[in-house]
């Protein structure tokens, strides 16, 4: 059971006591949990099988929680989970897959209309039952028809899996297919390798010598579910976690070319054949060959490849065919961003808010990887569910980090923990604080996080409406999408950018896996008009900071550079930024 399963339990048991309108506190503590364990970079199982008690060292998991782990990882069930699903039908959480139906409201359908399935809700709301429900209205029917029909195109595109479950699933499944004797290389393909937001399946490349029980090797990996097909060059199979894999042995010498055409993408090696047609050549997953007399030009490594066609090596992220040929015969392939480019998270939750770590375990953690620097970015008062600061708990927080950083400059540290908030942006545009708190900030991050289903000129005027007020430096997750459960809000790109542009905003490439938000079209766009980036994590928990790897590799996709980037500026420079920009 990987750790996606077990968090599973623990968001599912939070949203279930909320919509029984249970203690609010019990809720996030159930919700924070399942924020740790999705994050956790190392496997709760593994740690559970070999010594129990080394779940206590992970912080934010207390004893009950513990406990739960356990049971779950032994069992393959939790008595608390399975006993709210006495009480509410399991069709009622799949409501909260509906645009704006959070569980409070989809515990009121319940309640009140007996409502506990999707198709029930589209039913009550065509004949216009929702409008008697408090808080609900002609308006509200209208919105959740709307984000119905969102919700079955999101299903009917469910086979696709996030990144972030799908890149370790690859990665740990290489590592067993090294480990076995005579393999000699193994490279994980396809749209996993150009690291896509979304992945279909799991490609895997080896070569081998001969004799090499590469089949066996990989259909008897533990985390197999079913083998759909094995054969003596090609297997595939399905995961417990429901992703496909498939393996394919190759011989050596056309591995360039093999680990290139699986890598895809389909219109750039497309484009790539066409090149190499008009260079007397033919391009394919077994090599590149003279047209004229079909022999082999044998190339081990893709870059021969990519050369024997007149080109410099193409990084994988930028293989979409949206102009890297063209680029790259010209010599103009952008030097991309490494994840040792980044020197500081500037968006950071606490247990202030709906974090589960403090402002010094946060700090901690940040140092352990060698930043310079975190922003503090609790949410404000508007996000209720958050437990959102007001002004005044706002201020007390800024004291706090000023007491932190004192107490890092005695000891030497030149780490530094910069204030801040997640100011939310209401429906008309103003910010979730005064003017006079949001002066003491360094750095002010705004976000919607309500009305998704404004339409585009009103939520377009929203958001432009708080850039051009001057206090805002960095505009989180702009577009509000979550991956698989909710469609990013209508919103003009172009004239947000150009705002941006205008008032000296930075635009956020939110790294946790649910948003990856900016997304790769729209961060070239903002490249291309000269608007600053920010990639951050959101983190709620010290093991988010993992997360930025996913926003590095969305970020190359975009094809940016170091200098792309805010917060791979040193300290000083960043601040003088932020001064600037307000």
């Amino acid at each position: 059971m990987d750790n996606a399963e077990i968090a599973k339990f623990f968001m599912e048991i939070a949203d279930l006591l909320e919509i029984k309108n249970e203690n609010p506190f019990r809720v996030r503590s159930y919700r924070n949990a399942g924020l740790i364990i999705e994050g956790l970079p190392i496997s709760l199982e593994s740690m559970v099988l070999k010594d129990e008690k080394s779940l206590e060292d992970i912080p934010g998991i207390g004893t009950s929680i513990h406990e739960k782990i356990v049971e779950i990882i032994k069992t393959g069930q939790c008595g608390v989970h399975r006993d709210l699903l006495k009480e509410v039908p399991s069709g009622v959480l799949e409501l909260l897959k509906v645009s704006g139906v959070g569980p409070k409201k989809a515990g009121l359908l319940y309640e009140k209309l007996g409502i506990k399935t999707v198709e029930a809700l589209e039913e009550a709301a065509r004949a216009h039952r929702l409008r008697n429900i408090p808080g609900m209205g002609e308006r509200s029917e209208g919105k959740i028809l709307k984000a119905i029909e969102e919700y079955k195109n999101l299903k009917s595109s469910s086979g696709r899996f996030r990144l972030s479950t799908a890149e370790p699933a690859a990665r740990k499944y290489a590592e067993h297919m090294k480990g076995l004797p005579g393999v000699i290389d193994v490279e994980v393909a396809g749209s996993l390798r150009r690291w896509k937001d979304t992945i279909g399946d799991i490609d895997i490349l080896v070569t081998c010598r001969k004799g090499t029980p590469v089949m066996e090797r990989f259909t008897n990996y533990p985390e197999v579910r079913d083998v759909v097909s094995k054969g003596e060059t090609k297997s595939m199979v399905i995961l417990k976690s429901g992703l496909q894999a498939d393996v394919r042995v190759l011989e050596k010498k056309a591995f360039g070319a093999a680990i290139q055409y699986f890598t895809g993408s389909k219109s750039h090696n497309i484009a790539l054949r066409d090149r190499a047609k008009k260079m007397g050549l033919k391009l394919s997953e077994y090599g590149v060959f003279e047209e004229k007399t079909g022999k082999r030009l044998g190339f081990e490594k893709e870059e021969d490849v990519y050369r024997a066609i007149g080109l410099p090596w193409i990084p994988p992220e930028l293989r979409e065919n949206r102009g890297e040929i063209e680029a790259a015969e010209k010599g103009e392939l952008p030097t991309l961003i490494e994840g040792k480019d980044i020197k500081g998270d500037l968006h950071v939750h606490t247990n202030q808010s709906d974090g589960n770590s403090t402002i010094e375990e946060m700090a901690e953690s940040a140092m352990a990887r060698g930043y310079e620097y975190i922003l503090i970015t609790d949410h404000s008062k508007a996000v209720g569910i958050a437990h959102g600061l007001d002004g005044a708990r706002l201020e007390k927080e800024m004291r706090e980090i000023d007491g932190l950083n004192e107490k890092l400059k005695k000891n030497g540290t030149k780490f530094r923990v910069l204030k801040g908030a997640e100011a939310d942006i209401r429906a008309d545009g103003t910010l979730d604080f005064s003017p006079e708190v949001l002066k003491k900030l360094d750095c002010v991050v705004g976000a919607v996080h309500s009305g998704f289903s404004m339409p585009k000129a009103e939520m377009t005027g929203r958001i432009v409406k708080a850039l051009s007020t001057g206090y805002v430096n960095i505009l989180a997750h702009p577009t509000g999408r979550l991956i698989g459960s909710r469609q990013p809000y209508e919103v003009d790109m172009e004239e947000v950018i150009a705002c941006a542009k205008k008032h000296g905003v930075c635009l956020e490439l939110n790294s946790y896996p649910e948003r990856l938000d900016l997304n790769d079209v729209h961060l070239r766009l903002a490249k291309e008009r000269g608007v600053m980036i920010s990639i951050s994590t959101d983190a709620h928990s010290p093991f988010h900071f993992e997360y930025v790897l996913y926003g590095v590799y969305t970020a190359r996709r975009g094809w940016l550079e170091k200098t792309d980037v805010v917060n791979t500026r040193p300290l000083g420079e960043l601040m003088k930024l932020f001064k600037d920009g307000r």
